[in-house]
């Protein structure tokens, strides 16, 4: 009886349904040409109902909803239509008018409220999928550069930093890269790693980008430029996709190797108020071998000029990527101690030449992996309690584990480097509120300049070694070899037992060393650092109508956990936090809007520093009959609070300890035990002493003062945060030629910065107060001292300034054409700060040139880059040189299946072949081509 009854409701409820059910078909044209337009999305208003036209421009969609309802059809670079649907079985016809320009897109970044491109107050960069299909560089991420006012430096072939408006490193904490709202950056080293553990290019909906300061409305290290990377949702773009793509890369010293690049995407929205998505990519290729072998001496690299030498003509070479010829000392000194100890003749020394000589290093492949890989996960759970947008709660989970090389004081092996990231957001018309959690693991990571140190110090320890190499050549010159002969003599004797690479034994002192995380023998560096994050926004447009108001906040907790590998947390995390505050209004002015004024403020305040107010006024003014003559101005102010790194870093870099300036960081580090002189002895009673964070900052030598031969005290201050004014005019419009319509975007920006951050090298005596004339200048000259790296900020006064231009329009019936330029230059007085370099690392001129057509002949598109820039000065803590101005060609083909919802793609990037270096250090980026395929995208 239960069952018969639970069958007649059953039937009662699925006749319901039936009878409830609205069927709409129509087609969808484009309102110029009158052609159908395949994959337009077609849904009901506020829902997560919907579908696509099919490679005819047809669509049926059937719906529970009973009409009245709206339904809106939109389209990439098509304006979006609404239909009124009035009853069942309607038929429509739906016309798409294209828009004008690119300028005609929507973005959200700009004020945090959604306007066209066309009246954003400040310059705006946009990519979306459309964009994605046509870029011709192997990957969405690299299709950045071609961006204008966009750099792009190539630490490795999975490592790409973005940057804007100069100062580029590959450790650009100036520059934020948000995914889905999560900053993207590495907790511990406070800078994205590329894309490498970003997201899944299937899963791209729209990139932002905003040059220049922003901290107004993003806070702290909004300061160069940020990045938007926005998803799409699983409401509105369900499916299966699918990507595969496969190739090569090409570079002379790395030889010809495959690589492989695969997506997969799969969302489904269960019903209008539960949708989920899942993403999967994996990236398997090999780096650019770094083979740069030029002499690399410190102390003798002047104005990015390389010096002379190789091991065979200098004996105290240090190639740039050969490691471990860092050790160095001068071999008098050693025949001195030698004799001392009786162990040489009295009087030998005299034989001995004070000249310093290094140890023999390694070659860089000789101790990296080369191997490029990414895995990355991306998961996330929608749900919408009313069925429709007025709120949308989400968790959103992402994953990532690879390796990839990291240039920064030296070059680290990134191996198993493993970032989570989970976020829990509510989010409705008008406002926001998320919380996420970032986690990392530095997994198998290593310093190649420590792995190769210690790889000879397991062989041989350096007093050894030297020793050996004194008695040797102290043999030759009495047997009667001339100074050459016996140096030759020299090295021979004492490299007596290498590891050489690829032998049984190289291979198990490489193993120990690399998983060793003791800098005195080893090389490996942890860190499990982890970052909480909270943010909150509020727009009050449906409360009051006079103008727009928006409130919002931001929390951030940082745990630092090194086991004191990277950071001075010995004895257990160190955590410190900073929050900030912010409004901005928005009021329109004029007949039709056309006057836009915003103005914003925040105000942050972190744990170690004061609190910053950030300002930002702009007005924006749409002219022309269709407001397509658009003028802006924009005052603004930025800062950023010094990193993790500049308050909390504790480590032996080899040339100089890094030494982090927070005040409760000074005296909990301290050196490893270092030797002292015969004279030292004398004064501290010792064969060995260690020194301290606080004497670096309170008891040091300006570095380039002692080069000089006239020592003054440092008198560093502690770390501050930086601050930046910036200045910005623009224009955005459609400027008729003749019969042709030439989109203009053109910017002009001057900065001014205050208190920038900056490390600088100081010479910290064993014994003796600086400036006593006396003790601390015995310590310099008995070679009793040690090399710090400071944290701090110069008072130099520092500006840039610049601007570009950006062309694009249509020629010779349908193919697109683009050109930009940008120009970008600093001014800095090196007289009034000689310690500080500033790092603009940025050419001053770029251009730019995009030509192609999305549709050459039915399906079949193609599309060209070309990009040229000058050459320019790198400056880091690496290697300071001048980069060779280049120019770069990127090229693609393209052909759409609509039966298998396909795009095949052929491309190549850099097709000359000509390689180049984007820093000093890195591997020479040669070549790379492609082949992809992508289903249902």
């Amino acid at each position: 009886m239960i069952k018969k009854t639970l069958l007649l409701v059953f039937i009662a409820f699925a006749s319901l349904s039936m009878g409830a059910q609205t069927t709409i078909t129509g087609v969808v044209k484009d309102a110029k040409t009158g052609e159908t337009l395949p994959g337009a999305n077609i849904k009901i208003s506020r829902k997560a109902v919907g579908t696509n036209t099919d490679f005819d421009g047809k669509f049926v969609l059937t719906t529970t909803d009973v009409p009245p309802f709206t339904l809106e059809i939109s389209m990439l670079g098509f304006q979006t239509e609404e239909v009124q649907i009035t009853k069942n079985n309607q038929e429509v016809t739906v016309m798409l008018k294209e828009n004008e320009t690119a300028l005609d897109e929507i973005v959200v970044s700009a004020s945090r409220t959604p306007e066209r491109i066309m009246e954003s107050p400040v310059t705006v960069e946009r990519m979306d999928t459309r964009a994605i299909k046509n870029t011709s560089a192997p990957s969405f991420y690299d299709g950045l550069e071609n961006l204008k006012g966009v750099d792009i430096n190539t630490n490795s072939l999975t490592f790409k930093s973005v940057n804007t408006r100069g100062f580029a490193t590959f450790a650009n904490t100036r520059f934020m890269q948000l995914v889905d709202g999560m900053d993207n950056s590495s907790p511990a080293l406070n800078f994205a790693i590329g894309n490498l553990l970003g997201m899944s290019e299937l899963d791209v909906k729209t990139v932002e980008l905003l040059p220049g300061a922003s901290s107004a409305l993003y806070g702290a290290n909004a300061f160069n430029g940020i990045m938007f990377m926005t998803s799409k949702s699983p409401f509105d773009d369900q499916g299966i996709s699918v990507s595969v793509k496969g190739g090569y890369t090409s570079q002379e010293a790395a030889g010809t190797n495959e690589f492989y690049d695969m997506n997969i995407r799969m969302a489904y929205a269960f019903s209008d108020k539960f949708a989920a998505k899942a993403t999967l990519a994996y990236l398997d290729g090999t780096e650019w071998f770094a083979t740069d072998y030029r002499n690399n001496r410190e102390g003798t690299s002047v104005d990015g000029d390389y010096i002379a030498g190789t091991r065979e003509t200098d004996l105290n070479y240090d190639g740039l990527n050969i490691y471990g010829d860092e050790v160095s000392t001068n071999i008098n000194g050693v025949a001195q101690t030698l004799e001392g100890l009786g162990i040489i003749p009295n009087g030998a020394s005299a034989l001995i030449p004070s000249v310093d000589v290094s140890r023999t290093g390694y070659e860089e492949r000789d101790l990296m992996t080369y191997e490029a890989k990414s895995v990355k996960f991306g998961g996330s759970l929608n749900y919408r309690p009313f069925g429709d947008d007025r709120l949308e709660i989400i968790w959103n989970s992402k994953f990532g584990v690879g390796n990839t090389i990291y240039q920064g004081t030296n070059r680290y092996n990134i191996q198993d480097f493993y970032l989570a990231q989970h976020k829990l957001e509510f989010r409705g018309k008008n406002f926001f509120v998320r919380g996420y959690v970032t986690n990392e693991d530095a997994g198998n990571s290593y310093d190649t300049r420590f792995a190769a140190i210690n790889i000879n110090r397991a062989w041989k320890d350096d007093n050894t070694w030297f020793g050996e190499y004194v008695g040797a050549y102290l043999t030759g010159t009495l047997g009667g070899l001339n100074s050459d002969q016996s140096h030759a003599l020299a090295r021979q004797t004492a490299e007596t037992g290498r590891f050489e690479p690829g032998t049984p034994e190289f291979q198990a002192a490489f193993n120990r060393v690399t998983s060793d995380p003791d800098l005195v023998t080893g090389s490996k560096f942890q860190d499990q650092t982890k970052l909480y994050h909270g943010d909150v926004n509020y727009n009050f447009q449906d409360v009051i109508d006079w103008a727009e108001f928006q409130v919002g906040g931001s929390y951030r907790r940082y745990s630092l956990n090194s086991n004191g590998s990277i950071f001075t947390d010995y004895d257990g995390p160190i955590d410190y936090d900073e929050y900030g505050v912010y409004t901005q209004m928005q009021k329109k002015f004029l007949e039709d809007d056309r006057l836009k004024f915003t103005a914003s403020i925040r105000y942050d305040k972190a744990q170690n520093f004061d609190g910053n107010f950030s300002p930002r006024v702009s007005l924006a003014y749409a002219g022309g009959e269709n407001k397509n003559q658009n003028f802006r101005a924009s005052f603004q102010t930025g800062f950023r609070n010094p990193t993790t790194q500049d308050q909390y870093i504790g480590l032996n870099a080899g040339r100089a300890y890094l030494v982090g300036s927070a005040p409760d960081n000074l005296d909990r580090y301290q050196t490893q035990p270092l030797l002292v002189s015969g004279f030292g002895q004398g004064i501290l009673g010792t064969a060995t002493t260690t020194v301290s964070g606080r004497a670096a900052y309170e008891n040091s030598f300006a570095a380039s003062s002692v080069t000089a031969g006239a020592p003054v005290a440092a008198n560093v201050d502690l770390v501050a945060p930086e601050k930046v004014t910036a200045y910005e005019v623009g224009y955005r419009g459609l400027v008729n030629a003749g019969s042709q319509r030439i989109t203009v975007d053109l910017s002009a920006y001057y900065n001014s910065y205050e208190d920038f951050i900056s490390g600088k090298n100081v010479i910290t005596p064993f014994y003796g107060t600086v400036g006593d004339n006396s003790l601390s200048l015995a310590a310099l000259a008995n070679g009793d001292f040690t090399v710090f790296q400071t944290y701090t900020n110069s008072a130099a006064d520092i500006s840039s300034y610049g601007a570009s231009i950006g062309l694009n329009t249509k020629i010779l019936n349908g193919f697109d054409l683009g050109l930009n330029y940008t120009y970008a230059k600093f001014d800095f007085d090196r007289d009034s700060d000689p310690d500080f370099e500033p790092g603009f690392n940025t050419p001053e001129h770029k251009v730019k040139v995009q030509f192609g057509k999305t549709d050459l002949f039915e399906n079949f598109g193609f599309n060209i880059n070309l990009r040229w820039q000058d050459e320019y000065l790198w400056e880091s803590t690496f290697m300071d040189a001048t980069i060779e101005g280049r120019t770069v060609l990127d090229a693609q083909i393209n052909y759409s299946v609509p039966s298998i919802k396909s795009i095949f793609k052929l491309g190549g990037a850099n097709l000359t072949g000509q390689e180049y270096l984007s820093a000093p250090g890195v591997g020479a980026i040669g070549s790379q081509y492609y082949l992809s395929w992508t289903i249902n995208n």
